[in-house]
């Protein structure tokens, strides 16, 4: 008898096939999280953001920027914005325009985190206000930090400065108006952080490498 030989076709929806690719890529990247991370198990204990930012466990602080700072917040923003993938910044941003940019007058704030030792810059905060006017009330912030520093807790401990700061100078609560919705490590941390999201626009992202994702707007009271 001869043997008939079976072709298939993978029937599977190219939407879903397409959604399922931008999932894994973003989960192979730069998104893994830690095993044992869990949003409930926080490493800060938040109340009304009164933060205790830095731990005596950690190598580094947590302080105002100032101006000799700048070529090593320099150093950590432009990779960031080369890649362009977590950022909403034109990726051939000048380096005077970052520092236009990022550098932010009272009541806003820029801060650096700073290696105890060696006071290297391993990462870097901003916070100002949302609007003007009516809208004041309410912080926005941005943070990055340098990728050979990535998981010592940096980023977490700038957030937590930030909230603390902010309702400092007066701020009501803290808004983030684009979180990249492909960057969950971050959506993670902030959501670990109080943070909820009110809402995502749908492919409002043009991410280089995967196309167009969601952005989330994120928001705590302080």
């Amino acid at each position: 008898m001869q043997r008939q030989e079976r072709h298939t076709t993978d029937q599977r929806h190219p939407v879903l096939l397409t959604i399922t690719t931008k999932i894994s890529f973003a989960l192979q990247k730069t998104l893994l999280l830690p095993p044992s991370s869990h949003p409930g198990k926080l490493r800060y204990v938040d109340k009304a953001a009164s933060v205790a930012a830095v731990s005596q466990e950690q190598t580094f602080h947590i302080r105002k920027a100032t101006p000799d700072d700048w070529a090593g917040i320099w150093s950590i923003l432009e990779p960031v914005i080369r890649e362009g993938e977590t950022f909403t910044w034109d990726r051939d941003t000048s380096e005077e325009t970052a520092r236009t940019k990022w550098i932010k007058d009272a009541p806003g704030q820029t801060f650096v985190a700073v290696n105890r030792d060696t006071g290297e810059i391993l990462g870097t905060g901003e916070f100002h206000a949302n609007q003007a006017g009516g809208g004041s009330h309410v912080a926005n912030a941005g943070y990055m930090v340098g990728a050979n520093n990535s998981g010592q807790g940096i980023a977490r401990a700038l957030c937590a400065y930030s909230l603390s700061e902010a309702k400092a100078a007066g701020f009501h609560s803290m808004q983030y108006n684009a979180v990249v919705e492909s960057n969950v490590r971050a959506v993670w941390l902030w959501q670990s952080m109080g943070f909820k999201i009110l809402a995502t626009v749908p492919e409002a992202f043009d991410h280089p490498e995967i196309g167009y994702v969601g952005l989330h707007v994120m928001y705590r009271k302080l």
